[in-house]
């Protein structure tokens, strides 16, 4: 059975060996995203493993059924690049994503976030039996200036802002090589400030919203950078959840697309301010420099995900901010740390 590869590694529960059940590996499993589609996915009855080094994942917010599925390792270490034959689907959402840490650590950043990606792709092509690549991209690809709503065609070289979009573009350039060369089948979702419940705030390239929350609920003033009228279309996880698995079950052949996910709506960050003080109360807001890499607006143009794979956001903004509140007062109830 394919896990026995990777029991060792991964150090996961027993093999199971189900005819026509789905297998998966999941990278960067352990972080916001990667811990959500994880338990999406064993909720769906899929066979499924995931990998994580651990270096920003935080696995003790996870149900004990999905951390028990966790590895820690590195996501181009020798055992799991040996185990890509034994799946049906690499999610591949492993990556250091904070834009601002790219631009004081742009080697460091390259070296994850490009070259060990080219070593999972490689694998892949290496493999008896390849599976698809449904990869996380970044609608920081994009940069400034583009139309609005963003088409997937507007991304276009030397726009980016940030080593950060410079490496997911990048990336994607590989899938398309690696599509046309190799026949390697693969996706690339552009994905658009993700948002919700688990995005732990604490650090200073946190999400806004997390970051938000977290401050609240420790005392603290909120930071909101530059004049607080930067836009984005801000994204709940089970949204983006839902385009990883249905970009996984395309029956047909992905050929290497990248595709916006995001809500296809936009919103300021004083717009947000605004709802979470209706809702908590007076907030103290603290202004702070625009973070060097950060782009003006956000705005998806989702209408290829809709075509392609099926994708309609069923989360707007507002029930997600709402849901994402509970989770932190929940959290921080049972004497959570942000």
């Amino acid at each position: 059975c394919w896990r026995s590869t990777v029991v060792a590694l991964l150090r996961c529960v027993r093999s199971i060996n189900v005819e026509n059940r789905k297998r998966a590996i999941v990278t960067g499993a352990a972080g916001f995203i990667g811990g959500h589609l994880l338990e999406r996915l064993i909720s769906l009855g899929w066979d499924v493993a995931g990998v994580d080094d651990m270096s920003a994942g935080h696995p003790e917010l996870l149900p004990n059924p999905v951390r028990s599925l966790i590895g820690t390792a590195d996501f181009a270490s020798a055992n799991v690049l040996n185990a890509v034959g034994h799946v049906d689907v690499v999610f591949h959402l492993a990556a250091v994503p904070r834009v601002s840490y790219s631009v004081e650590h742009p080697l460091e950043t390259h070296r994850t976030n490009y070259d060990k990606t080219i070593a999972l792709i490689d694998s892949i092509r290496l493999a008896h039996r390849r599976p698809r690549i449904v990869m996380a991209s970044s609608s920081s690809v994009y940069g400034d200036g583009v139309p609005l709503p963003t088409a997937e065609e507007s991304a276009c070289l030397f726009a980016q802002l940030s080593p950060y979009a410079m490496q997911k573009l990048q990336c994607e350039m590989a899938l398309r090589m690696y599509w046309q060369l190799y026949g390697v089948d693969s996706v690339a979702l552009r994905f658009f400030n993700v948002f919700g419940p688990r995005q732990l705030g604490s650090s200073p390239y946190a999400q806004a919203i997390a970051a938000w929350l977290t401050a609240y609920h420790e005392g603290r003033n909120l930071r909101s950078d530059g004049d607080g009228e930067q836009q984005r279309d801000m994204c709940y996880v089970s949204n983006v959840v839902d385009a990883c698995i249905a970009a996984a079950l395309a029956p047909d052949k992905l050929c290497a697309k990248a595709l916006n996910v995001g809500c296809g709506q936009r919103v300021s960050n004083n717009a947000i301010l605004a709802f979470l003080g209706e809702r908590l109360g007076s907030l103290t807001v603290e202004r702070a420099p625009v973070r060097p890499g950060d782009v003006r607006i956000t705005h998806a143009d989702i209408s290829a995900a809709r075509s392609v794979i099926g994708y309609v956001p069923t989360v707007d903004i507002w029930d997600g901010i709402a849901r994402t509140m509970a989770w932190y007062a929940d959290h921080y109830a049972c004497g959570g740390v942000g």
